[in-house]
C-alpha cells in the first residue's frame, strides 16, 4: 500500500475535494465521501489494499489531537 503522496497536484485536489464539499449538509458531505470511495474503490480494483487502507485510515492518529513536541 502506497503512503506517499502519488498525484501530481496534491494541493490541488484538496482544494477540489473541499470545494466539492461547499454548501453541503453534513449528511450531503458524508454521502458525497461515500460515493467517492466507491468510486476510487472501483478504481483500484484490488481488494487486499482496500482492505489495507480501511484498516490505515481506521487506525490513523488524528492530527488535531497530536501536541507538537
Amino acid at each position: 500500500m502506497n503512503t506517499a503522496p502519488r498525484i501530481p497536484d496534491p494541493d490541488g485536489f484538496y482544494a477540489a475535494l473541499l470545494a466539492a464539499h461547499e454548501g453541503r449538509s453534513e449528511a450531503q458531505s458524508a454521502d458525497l465521501n461515500a460515493r467517492l470511495v466507491l468510486l476510487l474503490a472501483n478504481q483500484c480494483a484490488d481488494q487486499a489494499v482496500l482492505l489495507a487502507c480501511i484498516h490505515a485510515a481506521a487506525t490513523a492518529e488524528d492530527p488535531t489531537t497530536t501536541q507538537a513536541q
